[in-house]
């Protein structure tokens, strides 16, 4: 498999084959870094026996305060797939008992999933989990192949967004690719059991000292959907990570006065899904990308 590269928002052009390239770091075919269940998402997604998650490795957003930055730089740990040896894993992980299959930051192998997706029958939820800088036309690939989409959304200050992930246009292209996720998939479903079997939950990290970008954030959710169409994550796990000692305000983990403003903005909002505590800040929910699975 090679092609020129424009699948995601930043266009780079830049030929993929067997060698990494472009912002994403990667080659044509899917890095794999780990394929187990992960029991640190969501209730509605990690249930009592947990998400089949697929660890990708590379990332075309590349945030400074990335805390799968092991991985998401693209030269991590990571075994490159063919489209069916991706389609196996998936099987197989799937037998193991999880409630879904979750694919993790895979929006730069987008061609190769869609491929190993297409036709084959597992028989549990698909789950996109993506950082939300997608193109609308990159998404139409996935189009019957995704139940649940799990988009962040992580700015709405151009600002912010520049600073962090070198993306200023993240806030207009996220609310596109997050629009397009729901005329895919509708309005959320859960089963018997609280699962969630289809629709969008759309997650935000709340950054210390941002406490205006997350209320924003949810502005947007609540103005942009059916009340009770879609669910939402405010997540306050942020950890400061190795590479952003140049920022003060990102050295820092969020603070509990915020974080309990921002809970109650949600819940006057009206938005229904999920807060942290701030001490989820740990680290913990990190997973150790160490080729289990493959």
């Amino acid at each position: 498999m090679s092609y020129i590269c424009t699948d995601c928002p930043r266009r780079c052009g830049v030929a993929r084959g067997d060698e990494i390239a472009g912002v994403c770091r990667s080659g044509a075919l899917p890095r794999v870094a780990r394929a187990a269940a992960h029991f640190g998402e969501e209730p509605c997604i990690s249930g009592t026996r947990g998400a089949g998650t697929v660890f990708f490795t590379g990332c075309s957003l590349r945030c400074v305060f990335c805390q799968n930055r092991e991985i998401s730089r693209g030269i991590g740990p990571g075994q490159v797939l063919t489209v069916e040896a991706l389609r196996e894993t998936m099987l197989r992980l799937r037998d193991t008992g999880v409630h879904n299959i979750e694919l993790v930051t895979g929006s730069h192998f987008v061609r190769p999933i869609a491929e190993a997706l297409s036709g084959m029958i597992l028989g549990v939820p698909v789950v996109w989990n993506s950082s939300g800088y997608e193109s609308v036309e990159t998404l139409r690939l996935l189009d019957g192949l995704i139940d649940v989409y799990l988009p962040d959304m992580k700015y709405e200050k151009h600002e912010l967004a520049r600073r962090c992930s070198g993306a200023a246009d993240y806030p207009e292209v996220a609310e596109a690719a997050i629009r397009e996720m729901f005329r895919q998939v509708g309005p959320y479903k859960l089963d018997g059991d609280g699962l969630m079997t289809r629709g969008v939950l759309i997650r935000h990290l709340i950054l210390p000292r941002q406490e205006l970008n997350a209320m924003d954030v949810m502005d947007f959710v609540a103005e942009s959907f059916p009340e009770g169409s879609v669910l939402f994550s405010l997540m306050s796990q942020y950890t400061p990570m190795p590479g952003c000692e140049q920022w003060d305000d990102l050295m820092e983990t969020v603070s509990r006065e915020s974080n309990e403003n921002l809970i109650y903005y949600m819940k006057k909002l009206g938005l229904e899904g999920y807060s942290q505590d701030v001490a989820a800040a740990t680290g913990e929910l990190i997973p150790d990308f160490d080729g289990t699975g493959l």
